[in-house]
């Protein structure tokens, strides 16, 4: 037998003995040990050491799980019955996968399952959580309705429907909710036909989608919060002011060029010549800048909470050349140049558009650090 053999055969039983579950047995944990027994006897129904630790490990797991069920219900803990689900689901599922495997039902003829046990422990875990969530809403604060939902949500999640469990739900998230009115004051300007409605838009997109209406922050917009006559928490304000678009800068460069090349005469003799341009190069630049101004109020306490400025800029730059002479003695980019042309000049709108873009970034990464904390 070769050495790669023999590595290969103590490999191969090494990976069959920790599959069949017996070093977990040995370390308490009967769960995992009865799991990977039953795996292997699925696989391969004579292992004996499988075998061996289903025959002797599920009796002491059964009643490991029946004294840590008796344990956890004579403590005084909160929410004791969760944890006694969290068990009784684990010895289910350790019954189901002994009745799906023939070779381990031959060994565990009956085992055991919660059922009418379970049931109760669901009641007894959604009326646990039910008052926690009636002593939370007694409260009558923003954040100890928050922990009233929590629970009234978790009622709700081990029986459905529990009692009022959704009424009370909502009236929990209806106490915890912020609501935050984000008004924009329209741009005024007699010198540009500019719409600010975009950026607004935008910010207000955001915000929708970075707090969804599921959580506990919900922002609203100056008619939405007219039509469902809404008491706001805060308001957002935001405005364009000291700015400017389409401001041209037009530079001019003139330039004398001129480029020595070899020029081969015969295959054996070179003369060298003089190419010589006159290049004028234009560079059209448009510059457009700003600042918003945004505030956020809180409206119940009539207290300024944030007043910051942001600045944002574009510059718009077109460049062109012109030139006399030879085009040899141009360099590649600046003949480039000269299949350029003088374009129009951006839109106001669109410039107006650019210079927000920065603008809206920091805003929405502002706005965002300062309202998640109510999420």
């Amino acid at each position: 037998m070769t050495t790669r053999n023999l590595l290969y055969i103590l490999l191969t039983l090494f990976i069959f003995s920790c599959s069949s579950g017996k070093k977990a047995l040995q370390r308490g944990d009967y769960y995992e040990a009865i799991t990977k027994a039953v795996e292997r006897l699925k696989s391969t129904p004579s292992n004996e050491k499988a075998l061996r630790v289903l025959r002797e490990g599920y009796p002491t797991a059964i009643q490991w799980s029946q004294e840590e069920i008796d344990q956890t219900l004579t403590a005084n803990e909160a929410f004791k019955w969760e944890h006694t689900i969290f068990i009784m689901n684990k010895v289910n599922r350790m019954s189901e996968l002994i009745r799906s495997t023939p070779a381990a039902r031959n060994i565990i003829k009956d085992p055991k399952s919660y059922t009418s046990e379970l049931n109760l422990a669901h009641e007894k875990a959604a009326e646990d959580r039910y008052q926690a969530g009636l002593h939370f809403l007694e409260e009558d604060s923003r954040e100890s309705a928050r922990t009233a939902f929590n629970h009234f949500n978790k009622a709700d999640y081990w029986i459905p429907g529990y009692k009022d469990s959704n009424d009370k739900m909502a009236i929990a998230k209806e106490m915890a909710t912020v609501n935050i009115v984000v008004e924009a004051i329209t741009v005024r300007t007699k010198r540009y036909q500019l719409s600010s409605e975009f950026f607004y838009n935008q910010v207000f997109e955001y915000l929708n989608n970075q707090f969804p209406p599921s959580g506990f922050v919900n922002f609203f917009s100056p008619q939405q919060a007219e039509n469902f006559q809404l008491n706001p928490d805060f308001i957002v304000r935001m405005e364009f002011y000291d700015f400017s678009v389409g401001n041209l800068v037009r530079n001019e460069k003139e330039e004398s060029l001129a480029k020595r090349v070899r020029v081969p005469v015969t295959d054996t003799t070179f003369v060298t010549k003089t190419y010589r341009a006159k290049l004028k190069t234009y560079t059209d630049e448009v510059i457009s800048g700003g600042r918003l101004n945004y505030r956020i109020t809180d409206f119940q306490a009539d207290k300024l909470l944030r007043d910051n400025l942001i600045p944002g800029s574009f510059t718009w730059v077109n460049q062109y050349a012109i030139f006399a002479g030879d085009a040899e003695a141009l360099s590649d980019a600046q003949f480039a140049l000269t299949q350029q042309k003088a374009m129009p000049l951006p839109p106001h709108q669109d410039l107006f558009i650019e210079f927000t873009r920065p603008i809206y970034k920091q805003l929405s990464d502002e706005l965002y650090s300062f309202f998640r904390r109510y999420r």
